[in-house]
């Protein structure tokens, strides 16, 4: 079975960036499971897996705008440090969750100066082109279920 819509399919992957530095990876024995075509995973390795079979091996190298998209300047926020708890220690790298119209954002502290905090609401891999070493564990149909709630059940996916 080769990979299309509505499959539930396992991949062992490497993610770098363009110098090489390894972002993300699988574990040993532990592949991604997703459910194909549901948004599980970003739109340009969809893509690219779309029609591979178990065994196949690639590279894939998908632009920001088929990953996490450009980064957009009006998701850097500079907030007074008197915006947080005055007992609350604010540190770079901290994350902090809000509800904005959009919905809920995740935002990370960049940089701290005097008494102004700059907090970023971009994925942290916004605005990178990503390089996937992907191998193909399996592939599948999903269940009935899987496909009324759009990820996959059991090992590898959601428990319910």
């Amino acid at each position: 079975m080769t990979i299309a819509l509505q499959s539930v399919v396992a991949i062992h992957y490497t993610l770098t960036d363009d110098g090489g530095v390894i972002l993300d990876a699988s574990q040993p024995g532990q592949p991604l499971v997703y459910l194909h075509g549901a948004g599980n995973i970003i739109p340009g390795l969809e893509q690219q897996l779309l029609g591979r079979a178990p065994g196949e091996q690639f590279t894939a190298v998908i632009p920001a705008a088929a990953a996490y998209g450009e980064r957009d300047a009006d998701m850097v926020q500079y907030v007074p440090r008197d915006m947080f708890r005055e007992d609350q220690e604010i540190e770079i790298g901290m994350r902090f969750s809000g509800n904005t119209p959009q919905g809920q954002i995740t935002v990370v502290v960049t940089e701290i100066e005097g008494d102004t905090v700059t907090l970023d609401g971009n994925h942290p891999l916004a605005g990178m082109t990503l390089h996937f070493d992907v191998t193909v564990d399996s592939v599948r149909a999903a269940t009935e279920q899987e496909l009324l709630h759009g990820h996959v059940h059991g090992a590898g996916g959601h428990h319910h």
